[in-house]
């Protein structure tokens, strides 16, 4: 599988691609006034201890309070950790904290006190003395012998915490981990040492920009070329690369061409096919995703697909096309939370297996952490995203001002009955001569023509005359009932 990283700058916005075999498969967006938080370190104060939440709000200097769960709290080496919120914070305390996950919504930031430093190799975990390997290294050999270097290190530089040996680590050699290591404690010390003279809440690290994030994070073996549309980018981008990750310097390339880079491989289009609920597959089915504050659900359809042997053939193969674009769309859009997938109802259990497998499989290449259910019996599959960051919809799209993000509006024949109760209410309070509506030109249309008989008895039955005029900034669901 061949990958390419497309990093376009506009200032003051970054956009990131994640390109594999000519499809776009991810796509990251960043802002000067909206900058990812995950990974900086904070001096905050304490601002509200909630006992029945077991939860702390810590003003750290943003707009809104962060908040930090007794879960997250972690104390010093040897330190027996008490139950209870109230016994490992206080109101005013100062104290040092890590974004977990960016502000969402009306959330603010989730933080935590048990900090982790990344390199391109390793997680360096100041608080503890664990070493671990990831996950995703599944050859046995190659975890111990990981395991067996950062032990070493650990036990023969006492105090400079733990280490995870990330993914990128596998095959790197011994002296390549130790230099990572070595750096991390380095950089840890220089932050503990700005912690101990900081005396103001504030930001006191803050993680790497998009782009060269980019680099440490998403470059894998298989990424053969990283194309930035920036010459001062590229000039940083290769500075890094050769600091920190030497075998990647080749590969990162200046753009050059007339055409702009994310039009060259589609990735606009893709963006804006992201920020729709109906998403088409080629066999003529589709899925409809909607985002809630609480959770995503996905709805499969066969719509236009009718196979070619059977009805259960049909879904099975519509809902098997269906798990590889969910995948697609989950990192597309970067959805995170509770998912819910309603996969087409399938009746044998092999069919139910395969799909899951499928869908599985197609996971594997996310990187957010994500975790499956069975499919349950309401033929419904449950599942987790890891969720860090906001989705591609609330990075670029704001609430409708006509509906307010609801996603519909009242019918100009609603708005129409609304006005006629609002002018009886108002005509038995008030004595007046005239009542004047204004209201949207959809709305007056409809008064003048399929609603006029209603309200020339309404005329009738109050004893005035009612006129009306239409407002081209009103909404169809806006009106205004004035008493002359």
């Amino acid at each position: 599988m061949s990958e390419e990283i497309l990093i376009n700058v506009t200032p003051p916005e970054t956009r990131v691609a994640v390109v594999e075999n000519g499809v776009v498969q991810e796509i990251i967006i960043e802002r000067a006034e909206r900058c990812g938080l995950v990974g900086n370190i904070y001096k905050g104060r304490i601002c509200r201890v909630l006992p029945g939440m077991q939860a702390a709000f810590v003003d750290i200097g943003l707009e809104r309070a962060a908040f930090l769960h007794a879960s997250d709290i972690i104390g010093t080496p040897g330190e027996v950790r008490g139950e209870q919120i109230h016994e490992l914070v206080h109101e005013g305390d100062l104290i040092v904290v890590q974004v977990v996950k960016d502000p969402l919504g009306t959330k603010g930031a989730r933080l935590t006190t048990n900090i982790s430093i990344a390199s391109r190799y390793l997680v360096c975990m100041p608080a503890v003395t664990t070493t671990g390997v990831s996950q995703k290294i599944e050859d046995e050999d190659e975890r111990r012998r990981l395991r067996e270097i950062l032990l070493r290190y650990v036990e023969a530089h006492q105090g400079e915490g733990g280490f995870i040996a990330r993914t990128a680590a596998e095959g790197v050699s011994e002296e390549a981990l130790e230099k990572d290591m070595a750096f991390l404690a380095k950089l840890w010390r220089g932050i503990k040492d700005r912690c101990a003279h900081v005396t103001q809440i504030g930001l006191v690290h803050d993680d790497l920009a998009l782009a060269l994030r980019a680099l440490r994070d998403l470059v894998t073996p298989e990424v053969e070329r990283i194309r930035i549309d920036s010459r001062a980018m590229v000039d940083k981008a290769v500075n890094f690369a050769t600091k920190y990750i030497p075998e990647i310097q080749e590969r990162i390339e200046y753009y050059q061409g007339e055409r702009p880079l994310f039009d060259l491989y589609g990735v606009e289009e893709e963006i804006r096919k992201a920020l729709q609920r109906k998403v088409s597959l080629k066999s003529g089915g589709h899925l409809v995703i909607d985002q809630t504050e609480a959770m995503t659900t996905i709805d499969v359809n066969t719509g236009a697909f009718v196979g070619h042997r059977n009805l259960e053939e049909t879904i099975f193969k519509t809902n098997l096309e269906a798990a590889q674009a969910i995948c697609r769309q989950l990192r597309l859009r970067n959805l995170g939370g509770i998912i819910i997938i309603d996969f087409i109802d399938m009746t044998e259990d092999e069919h139910k297996r395969q799909v899951l497998r499928a869908l599985e499989k197609c996971l594997a290449r996310d990187h957010a952490k994500t975790h499956i259910t069975e499919v349950s019996s309401l033929g419904l599959v449950e599942m987790t995203r890891k969720r860090t960051r906001e989705s591609l919809e609330h990075v670029l799209c704001e609430p409708c001002p006509c509906c307010g993000g609801r996603g519909s509006i009242k019918t100009a024949e609603t708005t129409c009955y609304e006005i006629f109760r609002e002018i009886l209410r108002e005509s038995r309070q008030f004595e007046v001569e005239t009542l004047l509506v204004l209201a949207s030109p959809e709305v007056v249309d409809r008064l003048l023509d399929e609603e006029s008989a209603h309200l020339a008895e309404l005329e009738e039955f109050i004893g005035r005359p009612i006129r009306l005029q239409a407002e081209a900034l009103y909404t169809q669901e806006q009106y205004d009932v004035v008493l002359i």
